[in-house]
């Protein structure tokens, strides 16, 4: 769009994004430097100069009339009319299948499943300092009860053998081994960081510190996650028994659990769509629609996968003792696969408006550091031509 000469090759297409996304980021140190922002660095006036007259020199991009994108204009995703939302799905799965995000899908499951132990070893010792680690491991098994049963019981086993090496004193030892489930962890967080990237059409230029700290940052988000979702779940329910609340106050005590329980998961997922692509942030109402769909869908899903293995599969004669880590894995795909999905549609919607969604001031289209605000979809609607990426 920007260039007449597009790069044939997927490779060299990256690399010429590689180069323009360091180009733009130095030339923005460069002219913080010279307002007295920021720390001098490595970068030159050369390369603003080069940066500025190669935007310069990009011509604008055409913006289409409302009846040919509906919502072009739109401030908001609540602003984009009907049309434009069928547009916006058509293209959200237009571009699911051409990312491959099942198979993607299907790699950040795997290195899910290795990061979940870790995960849980790490949240039940930090949990554990306030409560014991036979408290936590029950809490653990009542947030799973909507799991497959096989699933249920692996993560129980796991459970009990981490409850019996855990203790409840914050020791040199208890922090090294802390330390190393969340660095495991984060191998998966990084994982989904690269995926959701790919979700938005950009790629990864930040430094490998950089990328690891966002990684942790967000494995901890997960372990607070948990650990909101233990009170909702096993503290909330003892508070509402102790209450004379009638059975409709009881109900509807119930209802609100669940609706909050299924709110900590949206905004979750708004977060990690917002820090994780190497862009220049959304605003969070560009974030939440698609964290909001995949929550809501997630957890029907979750309910009839959890009904479907426990009265119709077959895993434990076709898998035997594996059964449980089949069932397990399979969840986490489901899981994974839906996340993704989200970041397809959020990244679409930011797509169907030429209003800036960026954070800070608004810029003018090709200067947001963001592909999917930078640019317009051509044509607006996935053709047969255009399903596949060049």
């Amino acid at each position: 769009m920007a260039d007449t000469k597009r790069p044939e090759s997927a490779v060299e297409r990256i690399r010429q994004r590689v180069q323009e996304k360091a180009e733009r980021r130095a030339a923005a140190r460069v002219a913080g430097q010279r307002a007295g922002d920021t720390p001098r660095t490595g970068a030159t006036s050369a390369t603003v100069v080069a940066t500025e007259r190669r935007e310069a020199a990009r011509p604008a991009p055409e913006v289409p009339s409302e009846s040919v994108m509906p919502g072009v204009h739109a401030e908001k995703p609540t602003d984009i009319p009907a049309r434009g939302w069928l547009q916006i799905v058509k293209r959200s799965w237009a571009e699911h299948n051409a990312d491959q995000m099942p198979i993607i899908g299907a790699g950040v499951a795997f290195f899910a499943f290795l990061a979940v132990f870790p995960a849980l070893i790490a949240t039940i010792s930090i949990y554990g300092l306030v409560a014991s680690p036979e408290q936590v491991a029950a809490q653990i098994e009542s947030l799973s009860a909507q799991l497959p049963e096989d699933a249920q019981s692996l993560l129980q086993t796991q459970l009990t053998n981490i409850t019996e090496n855990s203790g409840g004193a914050l020791t040199l030892s208890l922090i090294i081994s802390i330390l190393a489930a969340l660095w495991s962890a984060a191998g998966g967080t990084g994982n989904l960081i690269s995926a959701v990237n790919i979700a938005y059409d950009e790629v990864e230029t930040r430094s490998f510190l950089k990328r690891k700290a966002l990684a942790l940052g967000l494995t901890l988000g997960a372990i607070l996650f948990v650990l909101i979702t233990f009170g909702l779940i096993a503290v909330v329910p003892v508070v509402l028994e102790a209450l004379p609340l009638g059975i409709f106050g009881t109900v509807l005590a119930q209802v609100v659990r669940w609706a909050l329980l299924l709110g900590v998961v949206a905004g979750s997922l708004a977060v990690l769509y917002r820090l994780a692509p190497d862009r220049d942030a959304p605003k969070m109402r560009w974030v939440s629609l698609g964290s909001v769909v995949v929550t809501v869908i997630w957890a029907g899903v979750s309910l009839l996968f959890s009904f479907y293995v426990d009265n119709f599969g077959s895993y434990d004669k076709t898998y035997g003792a594996i059964a449980g880590v089949i069932v397990l894995m399979l969840w986490l795909y489901l899981t994974c696969y839906l996340v993704l999905l989200g970041a397809e549609i959020n990244s679409e919607t930011e797509h169907q408006t030429s209003t800036d969604t960026t954070e800070g001031d608004p810029q003018p289209m090709g200067r947001r550091d963001a592909m999917v605000a930078d640019e317009l979809p051509d044509p607006p609607a996935p053709t047969k031509e255009s399903k596949q990426k060049p």
